[in-house]
């Protein structure tokens, strides 16, 4: 017969039910507290780092100009470095090609807080398509932290507008449509297309641009030593080793990559011999030579061995002296305080 059941007073349910809200209550707070103090850490971390990157930015400014220098020195730099970059060459078509040939300098100049934006500055040799030396792009955060833009109107020459190309249609008038130009990326108002973009030049682009300017030259360089090492292999497989006969040892001489033998063997070689060739090698120079190593070795041992014997007996003769001369002084010193 089963048991009854135990019967729990009502009463205390609900006085174990308020003491797990309390205890909850309790640790809900505490919590909350912590992460209170977290984010205040994490706000002093991000003040910390803010400071150490306005004081690096600041280090890195001259660099950043002497390289630019050197840069401007060099044909076409900017122009194969964007070609040679994945996320920016297909955003390239050849009319493009032609106006950054006169791309001179590229610069990214972050604000003094950092976090409030940059500025990418391209800057251009008198060219066939725009009258501006400078065209810029801005990206800003208010104190809010929404977005912003603000971008250089580029003054086209006429005729010469890269985001517009004529179109044919049907009564032989023309009329202009856009195009995927890489310069309609500063009228572009699209935030995520142009973050993508700005973010790639400023981080990626601008930090290293040396690294796409050698692609071509990294690729061709790896391309010759493949080819060489082929090349190589082939007139390895294709050679085999010279052989003499000298003082009494066989040696086969060479057989022609064609597959013609051509041996010097003694005069007393007969034809029906040639099954089985014996290589002899001299060794009686490479004997005396071991020899002689040995007999340096064994002198070099006894040398060092003198050494060190002469090292430990002046060691020894310099501890005595030493212990002598602390002796002599310990009497001196009960000397004198027995004569005071």
């Amino acid at each position: 017969m089963a048991a009854p059941a135990r019967h729990v007073p009502k009463q205390k349910k609900l006085d174990e039910s308020d003491e797990l809200l309390e205890d909850q209550q309790i640790n809900l707070e505490l919590v909350e507290s912590l992460q209170m103090e977290l984010d205040q850490l994490n706000e002093q971390a991000s003040d910390e780092i803010l400071r150490v990157e306005q004081k690096y930015n600041q280090l890195r400014k001259p660099h950043f100009h002497r390289r630019s220098d050197a840069i401007e020195r060099i044909p076409d730099f900017w122009l194969n470095v964007f070609l040679n970059h994945p996320q920016i060459c297909p955003l390239i078509d050849d009319k493009d090609e032609d106006a950054l040939i006169s791309l001179r300098r590229l610069e990214v100049e972050e604000f003094e807080d950092i976090k409030s934006g940059y500025r990418i500055n391209f800057v251009f040799d008198e060219n066939p398509y725009f009258t501006n030396k400078v065209i810029s792009k801005e990206f800003i955060l208010n104190e809010h932290g929404e977005p912003s833009l603000r971008a250089t109107e580029i003054k086209w020459r006429e005729n010469m507008d890269l985001t517009q190309v004529e179109d044919n249609v049907k009564d032989s008038r023309k009329r202009p449509r856009e195009s995927q130009s890489f310069f309609c990326w500063f009228s572009n108002d699209d935030m995520g297309a142009i973050d993508d973009l700005a973010e790639v030049i400023k981080d990626d682009l601008w930090t290293n641009p040396l690294q796409y300017f050698l692609v071509n030259e990294i690729s061709l360089s790896v391309e010759d030593d493949a080819e060489d090492g082929a090349h190589e292999g082939e007139e390895e497989n294709g050679e085999d080793s010279d052989i003499e006969v000298e003082d009494g040892a066989i040696y086969v001489e060479a057989i022609g990559s064609e597959g013609e033998e051509e041996e010097d063997f003694p005069e007393d070689y007969e034809e029906g011999d040639d099954e089985e060739v014996v290589v002899v090698e001299e060794e009686d120079e490479d004997e005396e030579d071991d020899e002689d190593d040995e007999g340096l070795e064994d002198e070099e041992f006894e040398v060092g061995h003198l050494k060190r014997t002469e090292r430990f007996f002046d060691f020894v003769l310099i501890a005595v002296l030493s212990y002598v001369l602390l002796f002599f002084f310990i009497i001196i010193f009960f000397m004198c305080c027995f004569m005071k």
